[in-house]
């Protein structure tokens, strides 16, 4: 990179951190630290969703898998779309009517009303604890960004290792500072930046220095043009593992908090979706395929920010790669003030009745979490094996419980919580035993399946 990158990139971060230090000036009130006031328009709202679920791990992933299997990969985000369509029709109004009357700030507000504070403590602990992978993903996804193209000179230690500090200081400083409006407008910018910084410049200039058509063509496996090199058991994993995130995600309940109405909630959704897919689906896709023509031998992930900072000219590689950083922030800080809610909101908060100084302590949380999520990106090797294990413990703990919360008309507390140990433990077990799946298919379902039997054997028990 030449000097003139650096100077756009480290711009670009001090610009993001001034946001979080703007905001920390005008955050009066918990309300405000967490659901931005509930004041803001569905714009915002939707790019963030979309910047957030997408992401560094998927945009770093989904160049991994464009690497391995071509435009294929491209159905892991149709996965978001169908999620988000879907929460947005059968959830999100009840969701933010509930929200209308009851002045809710958490996900877990959401079951304690519809349960009772057991069972929100319970699912606190469990979001907490997938939020804070979700963080650690991020980190390392940027991480890797870095090392590979940023940081990659740096000889005085790992390079993976400083780039990890260096994106897990600017991550807790913002998000700390500001809260969900610093996470929510930042979002905006980044993920204009990414789309921008992909589609109109990332594709364009790798296609024409790696040499056009002919050279893509010639240098790709004929599979990676067919969008069908895929099995439907993996089509079913990622399924399985995406499409639930939508309804019990704690990112997505305070953007549903943080907006002003039922329709604007509503709109965010719908917009979301169709930014996942297909504007980021294949923008990320094509680009681990152009990766591939340029580093053939390299690792899936690595291969993308290598490319990016081969192949762009002066002044461009800077903007892609804080595109690309872009991304990274726009989930990590999104997953960090959601496991900062679940711990200072339902768990801290119902250990202590004070009320001064909780604007304080929600950043003191916030600031401690993002360290345990470094240390944990510091253990993981994989950007979408971080992810999708995070989300398959949430998905198998809280999907079920969550869904009757909705849906039934008598919620059993007692099988919620049966349901959200069993669930979540079993996927869990499986997940780190690392046992194999009959037909191949993904943990998470397991986990689900079991988590529906134990839900309505307890409730039967007990009623």
């Amino acid at each position: 990179m030449h000097w003139i990158d650096y100077v756009i990139f480290i711009s670009y971060f001090l610009a993001i951190i001034y946001v979080g230090y703007y905001f920390l000036k005008h955050n009066q009130s918990r309300e405000d630290y967490y659901v931005g006031g509930r004041s803001l328009k569905a714009g915002h709202v939707g790019l963030s969703i979309a910047a957030t679920d997408v992401g560094g791990g998927f945009s770093i992933g989904l160049g991994g898998l464009g690497f391995t299997m071509g435009l294929a990969g491209s159905w892991l985000l149709f996965t978001g779309l169908i999620g988000a369509w879907m929460a947005a029709v059968l959830t999100v109004p009840k969701l933010k009517q509930l929200d209308s009357e009851s002045g809710l700030l958490t996900f877990p507000d959401f079951l304690s009303l519809k349960y009772n504070k057991s069972v929100g403590i319970l699912a606190a602990v469990i979001s907490g604890i997938g939020y804070v992978g979700f963080t650690a993903g991020q980190i390392l996804a940027g991480g890797k960004l870095a090392a590979a193209s940023v940081f990659q000179d740096v000889t005085w230690t790992d390079p993976l290792f400083f780039s990890l500090i260096v994106m897990s200081l600017v991550v807790i400083i913002y998000t700390s500072m500001g809260g969900i409006k610093a996470v929510i407008y930042t979002d905006t910018i980044q993920w204009i930046v990414l789309l921008s910084g992909l589609l109109f410049l990332g594709v364009p200039f790798a296609y024409f220095k790696l040499g056009g058509w002919e050279t893509i063509r010639a240098s790709l496996p004929a599979s990676h043009f067919s969008i069908f090199n895929i099995s439907w058991v993996t089509i079913i994993n990622w399924a399985f593992a995406i499409i639930p995130i939508w309804f019990i995600a704690m990112t997505l309940y305070q953007r549903v908090y943080s907006t002003r109405n039922v329709s604007e909630a509503k709109k965010a959704f719908f917009i979301a979706g169709v930014f996942e897919y297909p504007l980021m689906a294949f923008s990320g896709v094509i680009l681990g395929m152009l990766a591939r023509v340029a580093f053939p031998g390299s690792e899936a992930e690595a291969a993308l920010p290598m490319m990016l900072n081969h192949v762009l000219p002066l002044g461009i590689a800077g903007f892609v790669l804080a595109a690309y950083f872009s991304a990274v922030m726009s989930t990590a800080d999104s997953c960090l003030i959601a496991a900062s809610g679940n711990v200072e909101n339902d768990i801290l908060r119902n250990l202590s009745k004070k009320n001064s100084g909780l604007v304080y302590r929600s950043v003191l949380v916030t600031v401690i979490l993002g360290v345990v999520s470094f240390l944990l990106a510091t253990w993981f090797t994989s950007v979408l094996d971080i992810v999708l294990q995070s989300y398959a413990f949430m998905v198998s703990g809280l999907l079920v419980p969550t869904l009757a919360g909705y849906f039934s008309t008598r919620p059993n507390s007692a099988g919620a919580l049966v349901s959200m140990l069993g669930g979540g433990g079993l996927t869990l077990t499986l997940i780190f035993l690392k046992t194999p799946m009959p037909y191949g298919l993904d943990p998470t379902i397991y986990g689900i399946l079991a988590s529906v039997v134990l839900y309505f054997l307890t409730k039967k028990m007990v009623e």
